[in-house]
């Protein structure tokens, strides 16, 4: 009897999971969706409330004003060129802050809330365009709904372990989940499907605002030479020499969008 209702359970999670499956227009695939577009926003910004009041009291948050200074001049470039793929990024609450810690690493979570670690200047020593590469990269994680997908997924994974183990129903106390995945998936890894989604989207964002798309393939290069072992920022990407190949690929498709876009003056996101 206990194994018949579990069969049913875990028939009715499948179910559930495949209801929550829907094609993103932004990237053209079938992602998984079980966490709405305005929670994983609402959510978002919960986390990233809370985690930068942390860091404040710990006074590792922007510690260096020029570095603060130059990435807000970057992104503030790159976010009004997000609304050519979503119009409702308009509406979102877009901030950057530089984190003080050594890690390689940058991330965007739903809804524009950014940070770049301290270590990326330090180690990388960055152009503007590798910079802006680096941000259009993370913004296109945000643009294709990565941090919903990731969400949503974790949460299939904690419904399907509740429903076995007690027979709850699916809806019950998915708000609450949400807010506390919310920050946990800044750092769950992408999957290489999203890693070259926000590769494709992102190269053509910078292009847009104006940056050069030869830097992503400059910024790999410094990747690559990075002694030891991967850092976070790379954990779960393709290889670089992968990366680099299909950056190489993209290139040329861009660059008349920025050739274009330098001949303009630019619009400004003002934080």
């Amino acid at each position: 009897m206990l194994k018949n209702v579990k069969l049913v359970l875990a028939a009715a999670l499948l179910l559930a999971i495949l209801a929550g499956c829907a094609t993103n227009p932004v990237t053209g695939r079938s992602q998984l969706m079980l966490v709405s577009g305005q929670e994983a926003v609402a959510s978002s910004y919960q986390a990233y409330s809370a985690m930068t009041a942390s860091l404040q009291q710990q006074s590792k948050i922007n510690r260096d004003a020029a570095k603060v200074a130059r990435i807000r001049a970057i992104t503030g470039r790159l976010i009004p060129h997000a609304l050519a793929w979503r119009s409702d990024a308009a509406g979102w609450k877009w901030e950057v802050n530089v984190i003080d810690g050594p890690e390689v690493n940058a991330f965007c979570m739903a809804g524009g809330k950014m940070a770049i670690y301290s270590g990326f200047f330090d180690q990388m020593s960055p152009s503007d365009d590798e910079l802006a590469q680096v941000m259009a990269h993370e913004i296109a994680h945000a643009l294709s709904d990565h941090t919903r997908e990731k969400m949503s997924m974790a949460m299939a994974s904690d419904l399907g372990v509740q429903l076995l183990a007690t027979g709850a129903q699916a809806s019950q106390g998915q708000t609450q989940m949400a807010h506390a995945l919310a920050l946990y998936v800044i750092q769950m890894p992408n999957s290489r499907t999203a890693e070259s989604e926000a590769d494709r989207i992102g190269i053509e964002l910078a292009a847009r605002a104006g940056y050069d798309p030869e830097a992503a393939i400059s910024l790999w290069k410094k990747m690559s030479r990075l002694g030891g072992g991967p850092p976070q920022w790379l954990s779960t990407h393709p290889s670089n020499e992968t990366r680099i190949a299909e950056l190489s690929r993209l290139v040329p498709r861009v660059e008349p969008l920025y050739r274009e876009a330098r001949g303009k003056r630019q619009p400004v996101y003002s934080f």
